[in-house]
């Protein structure tokens, strides 16, 4: 009997999985996978819950992975919403809810794609599946302890899929073989408080922030590389706390985010600002501290067997090529590449994290139908 990837998406959005809860809906692919005759455990660790789940030997020859979250993000305001977003909806040829887009819908398509594939056609080899309830959250306790807990016991993919949203408008026109870096920073500049009439008796530490922010804006990181489009750089908040109008503060902060590509590091970027930040300190007399937060490093998956094999099958099944991109955000693909090459390919993310968020029926069976392709061919 074939496994419906719509009606399991639709189940996986009642559970209301807001990060960290569980929410029911790993207990809920645990025991459909079970039954379908895998293999598998709960990874929880810090209170954050992951489930890993193999059918085949471990250690087998050949192991495909696919990897995916059951966490959401909140859904607002609940009176906004047209149908209740943990009702799993089915109206207009939609499933409505949280988490229809990001990413219920893709973990269920790749689960029903491999239930049937292993029930129809057993492979000569393995299938891991990784999913975690800790990807819209900090990401400390989710995909990273599932690749500890693989490192511990010996378990392996050879290749993996993550099954986020790649395509920005069509199903079938982008696939993401790597991302950029993110890097926050975070600046405390320390100067010396006074009153606005005399400011020789005062070192502002706005005015040095802000010439040291207009230094970091003023020109482009790079022109991107082969596979990526230029960095950027974007301040996200300036604060002093300061109420009075006629008091020059004594601290500023200010935080900036960097998306970076394969050009740089974050070390060569907090270098070169560290450089900048100490010529505005020895022009103004302020002192700027800067600290920083590493979300993820660039990564690439280069086009050769893997790639070709998964850009083959998106386009026999859906009749487009695919775009190689390495646009958007940050995912746990920057913790499997670690681990296994890893390519991204999943649903149009045009509704993902917004009020009605909503995907096509059909849409999430294509993209059962492209995974399962992709077993096939792997496994072929």
């Amino acid at each position: 009997m074939s496994t419906d990837a719509a009606e399991l998406t639709a189940r996986l959005i009642r559970c209301p999985s807001v990060t960290p809860e569980e929410g029911g809906a790993l207990i809920l692919l645990s025991d459909v996978l079970t039954a379908g005759g895998f293999e598998c455990h709960r990874v929880d660790r810090n209170g954050v819950p992951n489930l890993f789940a193999r059918w085949g030997a471990k250690g087998a020859a050949r192991t495909f992975g696919f990897n995916g979250h059951t966490d959401v993000v909140p859904p607002g305001d609940l009176g906004s919403w047209t149908h209740p977003p943990f009702s799993g909806f089915v109206a207009d040829g939609m499933i409505w809810g949280r988490g229809a887009t990001d990413m219920k819908s893709g973990v269920a398509a790749f689960t029903a794609a491999v239930l049937d594939f292993v029930a129809a056609t057993p492979p000569d080899g393995a299938i891991i599946l990784t999913i975690t309830g800790d990807e819209e959250g900090p990401g400390r306790d989710g995909t990273r302890a599932i690749l500890d807990w693989m490192d511990q016991n010996g378990e392996r993919m050879d290749v993996c899929i993550v099954g986020e949203p790649t395509n920005p408008e069509v199903f079938g026109e982008m696939i993401k073989i790597g991302r950029r870096g993110s890097m926050s920073l975070n600046f405390v500049a320390h100067g010396v408080q006074g009153h606005v009439a005399y400011p020789h008796r005062a070192r502002n530490p706005l005015h040095a922030l802000v010439r040291l922010l207009d230094q970091l804006t003023g020109a482009p990181l790079d022109q991107g590389s082969e596979h990526f489009d230029p960095s950027g750089l974007q301040i996200t908040t300036i604060d002093c706390g300061n109420p009075a109008s006629n008091v020059i503060p004594e601290t500023a902060r200010a935080v900036v985010n960097i998306r970076f590509n394969d050009l740089h590091s974050p070390d060569s970027l907090f270098h070169d600002i560290r450089a900048k930040a100490d010529l505005v300190q020895a022009e103004t007399g302020v002192s700027i501290e800067i600290t920083s937060n590493i979300s993820g490093e660039s990564f690439l998956t280069a086009p050769g067997p893997f790639v070709d094999m998964v850009a083959e099958v998106v386009a026999e099944q859906t009749n487009r090529r695919p775009v190689l991109s390495t646009s958007g955000g940050t995912s746990d693909a920057r913790f499997i590449k670690n681990h296994c090459p890893v390519v991204e390919f999943g649903l149009v993310g045009r509704f993902m994290h917004q009020v009605d968020e909503r995907v096509p029926v059909e849409e999430i069976h294509a993209l059962k139908r492209v995974y399962g392709g992709m077993l096939e061919k792997f496994f072929s």
